[in-house]
């Protein structure tokens, strides 16, 4: 790099250097306390100051605790003033950077402090006067700054600074100005401060953090460009207070760390903000939550002799010169008040908005009148809404029955809701009021109506659900409402009750769906309304007529194939229509299928009954599976095709529902099936069981002498061979053989068991054995 642009280099850096601290208030620590408070702080010709002084560090040679500030060029909010540290003045020159910081360890607190706080102070600055007060009220305007606005300090710590005032000459003790707004609470870091979150201190412990406290009053944490050299700060701040003019009091302002010495803090107080002022009051605005009402006039009196010099302004614009001025519309007032013949000059200012008209309507609210005496139950409550026009932030904080009482909120109508008129179109009164206070009266005429409505016809209905009890519901505003507003004007509609004293009062309104509680005929009352307004309140008869003929539940009826059937219910009733269309009480039909018939009575109730007509038809006998050679487990299973109930028998005179029968001897038998719908008996199948006897007797007597098997004649083609107990050949027999005597080879053969083996020419082959008995 070149000697040029290493001088360019250094001449942008001198001008960083010089636009940086540009941007910093710059502090003249050699003013004296006089000074200070009477040619900055106060600077009024207005104010009378005496008496004063000034004490802090007194360990920073050349250097003072108290000092002068000028915003310079930065962005500071005061353009100049008076600022107490507790630590050298000339360190709260910004830009910030995180230091301790300190004074010095033998630099003391401050006793008044101390006791009003309630803290352990060192490193206490303080400056002291007397100030005589022109009006009943004084103020001043500060931003409190502190270096405790970091990591978890603002949880649990916080200099302490105060403000305090006292009367000379008095007893009384100090009373101290630097509270949050409308509260008796210490301006403190404590107080005011942002959310801390959890972390880690300097020392490495970890800290949880806490919740924000009063952060409106919070201004935020500073960087490397801020004004002044301290974490954090709050917003500008009022300290203000009331007095009596003429009277001298003692100012003390001081601050102090408390109980150490490090992360300093200041208080900056803004020049020319320490005066006697003309007090209006709070601003009577929106924001306020206080503005005037709508129509109100407002008094501005400076309390100060008519002889004074007076220009009152209305957003900057001179609109008048007495001594007090009326405010009828929204601005901002001021007045700028000369204690002639002397050059003071007083000023006092107030914003004043007004809060919006609030619209009202005047209403009536018609009533019927149960007995016709001119006085009846009122629900005036029904016109909270429309009196207010429907504005939903004006509420209704009663109504009265008197001007009077509704003007000053007292003895309202105890229960708006069942008040009964005490006059002939009596008026009462609604108060209604904004989210301000402010109110308005309008008014609600009670008239009772004139109207009538004759009784409607008895409303039937028939009872629709599966239980014929009386009971069923109704739908009033399709049935009822239709009958009773018919040639009435028009708009008008129904609402329903269970009794006259409800539909009086409004209570318990039925819904539209409305089954009776008493079965078979019940009286309800209609009222009739016009809006809000009773027209008319009338008797309902209600009925509900039941129609359960007997003998008419669903029924299954069968029809034969290729024949026809008769459908019928009994006769007598008002009218039938079948789902064939047909209007007679039988039809004939031939195709299965589910047939209905609606039946109605004279009030027109109806009955639906529905038959089901199956298709029957004689079986087909298609097989038998016989289980034979089984003895006492032979038996004969039946298959069969058709659409029928069947029945099924082995010899035409015997049936069971089961087709499958069990126990069978040998024979031959005829197999058929009935339908038990009466539709015929099927084809007959023969069917043959076959088995052996068990044992024989060949004794001669003519009984079980042989031993063959039964029906062998029908059997096909077959081979038996008959063995003894070794196996040995005995026998050989087939559909010609007679059966065996138990001879062979001529000798009878003793009493024993004996195999045979039955062979069929298409392979199948039967075992078993029987026994000779002699």
């Amino acid at each position: 790099m070149d000697s040029l642009q290493r001088f360019i280099l250094l001449l942008l850096l001198c001008l960083l250097s010089v636009k940086v601290k540009a941007q910093a208030i710059t502090i003249d620590d050699q003013r004296t306390p006089q000074q200070l408070v009477e040619n900055v702080l106060v600077n009024s010709s207005c104010a009378a100051v005496s008496n004063t002084t000034g004490i802090g560090d007194t360990y920073t040679p050349g250097k003072n605790s108290f000092a002068y500030f000028s915003a310079g060029t930065s962005n500071f909010p005061f353009k100049e003033g008076i600022i107490l540290t507790t630590s050298t003045s000339t360190e709260a020159i910004g830009p910030y950077f995180s230091d301790m910081g300190g004074g010095n360890p033998a630099w003391v607190g401050d006793t008044d402090l101390n006791q009003i706080l309630g803290i352990n102070s060192i490193n206490a600055t303080s400056i002291e006067f007397d100030f005589v007060p022109l009006t009943d009220f004084l103020s001043f305007n500060y931003i409190f700054a502190s270096n405790e606005y970091q990591y978890f300090y603002p949880c649990e710590y916080s200099d302490g600074f105060a403000f305090l005032i006292k009367e000379v000459g008095t007893s009384e003790s100090y009373k101290n100005l630097a509270v949050l707004p409308n509260t008796s609470t210490p301006l403190s870091s404590t107080n005011v401060r942002p959310k801390i979150e959890g972390g880690i201190a300097p020392n490495g412990d970890r800290y949880d953090g806490c919740p924000a406290i009063n952060e409106h009053y919070f201004n935020g944490l500073n960087n490397n460009s801020s004004p002044v050299n301290y974490a954090g700060q709050t917003v500008v701040m009022n300290a203000q207070t009331n007095v009596t003019a003429g009277k001298t009091y003692h100012i003390k302002l001081v601050i102090a760390d408390d109980k150490n010495r490090y992360y300093d803090s200041a208080v900056f107080l803004q020049a020319g903000s320490f005066a006697s002022k003309i007090d209006f009051g709070p601003n009577r605005t929106s924001s306020n939550a206080n503005p005037l009402c709508y129509g109100d006039t407002y008094l501005l009196d400076p309390k100060l002799s008519p002889a004074y010099s007076y220009k009152w302004f209305k957003n900057n614009v001179q609109v008048a010169s007495t001594p007090t001025y009326t405010v009828t519309d929204s601005g901002k007032y001021s007045v700028e008040v000369t204690l002639s013949p002397s050059s003071c000059t007083l000023i006092g200012e107030i914003q004043i908005d007004y809060a919006p008209e609030i619209l009202s309507t005047n209403t009536t609210i018609v009533q019927c009148d149960d007995d016709n005496d001119g006085f009846s139950i009122f629900n005036i409550n029904k016109v909270d809404n429309m009196v207010k026009n429907n504005v939903s932030s004006i509420s209704n904080e009663g109504y009265y029955e008197t001007f009077i009482d509704a003007q000053n909120k007292t003895n309202p109508i105890a229960t708006p809701e069942s008040y009964i008129n005490k006059t002939a179109n009596q008026i009462v009164y609604a108060r209604l009021e904004n989210q301000f206070d402010c109110y308005k009266i309008a008014e609600v005429t009670l008239q009772i109506s004139n109207t009538a409505v004759a009784n409607p016809n008895p409303i039937s209905t028939c009872d629709g659900d599966g239980t014929q009890d009386g009971l069923y519901h109704f739908d009033l505003d399709g049935e009822v409402t239709p009958q009773i507003i018919t040639g009435l004007p028009t708009g008008l509609k129904a609402v329903y009750y269970l009794t006259a004293e409800d539909a009086l009062a409004e209570t318990n309104p039925l819904p539209n769906i409305f089954e009776n509680t008493t079965a078979y005929h019940q009286t309800i009352y209609a009222r009739v309304v016009n809006g809000p307004d009773c027209y008319a309140i009338t008797a309902v008869n209600l009925v509900v007529n039941t129609f359960d003929p007997p003998n008419f539940e669903d029924q299954s009826v069968y029809v034969c194939k290729g024949d026809d059937q008769t459908l019928s219910v009994t006769a007598g009733f008002s009218s039938y229509l079948w789902s064939t269309g047909e209007t007679s009480n039988s039809i004939i039909i031939t195709n299965p299928g589910d047939y209905t018939v609606t039946v109605k009575d004279v009030n027109g109730c109806e009955k639906i009954k529905t038959f089901k007509v199956i298709l029957s038809e004689p079986a087909i006998i298609t097989d038998a599976v016989v289980k034979d050679f089984s003895g006492n487990d032979n038996a004969i299973l039946i298959q069969y095709t058709g659409v029928g109930g069947y029945e099924f028998s082995l010899d035409g005179v015997t049936f069971q529902n089961d087709p499958e029968f069990t126990r069978i001897l040998p024979g031959i038998y005829n197999a058929v099936a009935r339908d038990k719908n009466g539709c015929g008996i099927s084809n007959t199948f023969i069917v043959y069981v076959i088995d052996y006897p068990r044992f024989f007797t060949p004794n001669g007597d003519g009984y079980n002498d042989l031993w063959s098997i039964s029906n062998s004649n029908i059997l096909p083609n077959y081979t038996i061979s008959i063995f003894d107990r070794y196996g040995k050949l005995l026998k050989q027999m087939n559909q010609s053989s007679t059966g065996w005597n138990g001879i062979f080879n001529g000798q009878p053969l003793p009493s024993d068991d004996y195999w045979f083996s039955l062979l069929f020419a298409d392979g199948r082959n039967i075992k078993g054995h029987f026994s000779l008995k002699r």
